[in-house]
């Protein structure tokens, strides 16, 4: 009996650090009135349901200490706004902020690859910092030792392996060159695989017996997080380096398609779309669709234009530094088109991008919003309204990229599938990277391939 009254009290203070009122805790039965005596002297039965923390208290607790922000507003905003409806006040700070974000990617656009980069990295962090403070509020309530700092040092072991994966990739030959990069060159992957296990041995040495269940759940957390913020991102860059118009365009197509969605709903909307977000309607999704297709193809014309968006980006070794100027490959050169096929005697000429842009555009406004649906569903499952309180009237940043990490990988799989060729600029990269004698036999392979073809 002592054992239980032990365990009994134990269990008090667990759920008086998560903040359960001693009150709610008596009015349920013991639970170490539940347990046999046997069951009492077995110290191996851990995180058993009777340990647990019921889960609507748990939910509910969690979602008081997360930041909620879709009602938060500046001060000023606030009081010139005040005497509004609270459906014209929502719509008229929406608004307002949409318009500052999209002026801000305008202004990181003409910053050029760089600032893009830059860009993606601080919003991935910030995104995985907002995913990961769900998680670290169950740190915080069971007391599980280092979740955060094992959560942060995956975060900076993945960004050194996928970011030193572009570096090789696109500037193997300008790293290669100072010689002490040479080895983190040669010898990353294997570096990367080190810094990994350094995070697994820490996180094994840091179980404790109680919450074994708990901390591999946090622990696959983690990993999920990962691979949705820091996998798509670099999918982004890979993106960029194809030419700033794989970028533009798709990012592009996400913010018209959500911002017409959300401006049909508003004052179309009747018939609710799905469950999961209850105030997305079917003339928001039908609307949005139809609008994200449409200026699909008016941006893609605009912008297959200009050199600036359409060339790939390279590392020049005569300039010594990065490039974007080309000759325009076949999807950007005006292509003739016969219409006799539709009863029209007449030829169009037409940028073959457009086509792929229509491809691009309905991912956008059919699937796309599917990556909204998923986080309402995390969010609902959490009881929380946003991931963040940093945008007024949308949220957190995560709230925003939702969407944009989904048509990420899709653009990137797209141009793996349809669109890309063997690049001689990468092909000479990896030639660079050689040994000099290995580099000596791929040149009298070629001498004697291209002699065997003129003779």
């Amino acid at each position: 009996m002592t054992e239980v009254r032990r365990r009994k009290q134990e269990e008090e203070a667990l759920e008086e650090s998560a903040g359960i009122p001693a009150s709610a805790s008596a009015s349920a039965p013991s639970a170490a009135s539940k347990r046999n005596s046997s069951a009492a002297d077995s110290s191996d039965h851990v995180d058993s349901e009777e340990e647990k923390i019921p889960e609507e208290k748990f939910v509910e607790e969690l979602a008081k200490n997360l930041p909620q922000g879709t009602d938060k507003t500046p001060e000023i905003l606030d009081a010139a706004l005040k005497d509004l409806p609270d459906r014209w006040r929502n719509w008229i700070i929406r608004g307002i902020f949409t318009w500052i974000m999209i002026c801000g990617f305008a202004l990181i656009i003409y910053g050029g690859p760089l600032a893009l980069m830059i860009t993606t990295l601080l919003v991935q962090v910030k995104c995985f910092q907002e995913i990961i403070s769900i998680g670290y509020q169950v740190y915080r309530i069971h007391g599980l030792p280092w979740f955060r700092s094992l959560s942060w040092y995956f975060l900076l072991t993945s960004n050194y392996f996928f970011y030193g994966e572009n570096l090789v990739d696109y500037f193997g030959v300008v790293i290669n060159r100072v010689e002490y990069l040479k080895f983190l060159v040669t010898y990353h992957r294997f570096l990367s695989f080190a810094l990994y296990i350094i995070g697994f041995v820490w996180f094994v040495l840091s179980l404790v017996k109680k919450y074994y269940i708990k901390q591999f759940s946090l622990f696959a957390w983690t990993h999920v997080s990962l691979l949705i913020v820091v996998t798509q991102s670099y999918l982004i860059i890979q993106n960029i380096f194809e030419g700033l118009i794989w970028f533009i365009v798709p990012v592009s197509m996400i913010v018209c398609n959500d911002v017409m969605a959300y401006v049909f709903g508003f004052f179309f909307g009747r018939t609710p779309l799905i469950k999961l977000s209850p105030k997305k309607t079917w003339e928001g999704f039908i609307g949005g669709g139809f609008a994200t297709v449409l200026f699909g193809i008016l941006f893609s014309y605009v912008l297959c234009n200009y050199q600036y968006f359409i060339c790939p980006i390279q590392y020049s070794e005569e300039l010594g530094r990065m490039t974007m100027s080309c000759v325009p490959s076949y999807l950007f050169t005006p292509q003739e088109y016969n219409l006799k096929l539709l009863g029209i005697g007449k030829t169009l000429n037409v940028y073959p991008f457009i086509w792929h842009s229509i491809s691009l555009s309905l991912f956008s406004s059919i699937i796309g919003p599917f990556g909204g649906f998923f986080a309402s569903g995390f969010k609902r499952a959490f009881k929380i309204k946003d991931f963040g309180d940093m945008i007024p009237g949308h949220g957190g940043i995560m709230d925003r990229f939702d969407c944009q990490f989904l048509m990420a990988t899709f653009v990137n799989v797209y141009i793996s599938s349809f669109i890309r060729t063997p690049s001689p600029a990468k092909l000479l990269t990896q030639i660079y990277n050689l040994k000099p004698d290995q580099q000596y036999q791929i040149y009298q392979s070629l001498k004697d391939n291209l002699g065997d073809m003129l003779n």
